[in-house]
């Protein structure tokens, strides 16, 4: 309900929904999907050499370069090996399950909780990177994948 009677708010209202309601939600809830993980998949391709075998970088990155800033201070991360493993298969399979449109919800949760690492350890990429991401990340934990989506074919989300 609107607070402010406008006499020409109802047709403008129709008129915009008629307009841009065209643009099925399903495909921009796609387009977001995608979006979000190619980042990440990008990422997550470069932590590995080959199957199963977590490459020597992604483990030095998180043993000599990363850091966390916190309050002005930087601190090593904890457990660098488990946190490099955990970065690089996170990164692997989370976007894959957007881009499939499975579990999508909690595919998006967990490259939000990334993206917040992400921005401790580098905060001066919030406006570039870290902000769009987790506008993408929140949007789909609002709206889940949409009807192009394993989700929505098994039921699993509306």
């Amino acid at each position: 309900m609107s607070l402010v009677a406008v006499p020409f708010a109802r047709p403008f209202s129709r008129a915009t929904a008629g307009l841009f309601g065209l643009w099925p939600r399903s495909l921009t809830l796609l387009v977001l999907r995608v979006t979000l993980a190619m980042p990440f998949w990008a990422s997550g391709l470069t932590k590995w050499d080959g199957w199963f075998t977590l490459s020597f970088g992604a483990t030095a990155l998180f043993e000599d370069e990363y850091r966390i800033h916190w309050f002005g201070a930087q601190y090593p991360f904890p457990y660098p090996d488990q946190m490099a493993l955990a970065s690089g298969v996170a990164e692997i399979v989370l976007p894959v399950l957007l881009v499939l449109g499975l579990f999508t919800r909690y595919a998006a949760a967990g490259l939000l909780a990334m993206t917040a690492i992400i921005e401790l350890t580098y905060p001066d990429g919030w406006r570039n990177f870290h902000l769009p991401w987790a506008a993408m990340a929140l949007a789909l934990l609002t709206f889940g994948g949409g009807r192009i989506a394993l989700d929505w074919v098994f039921g699993l989300d509306d």
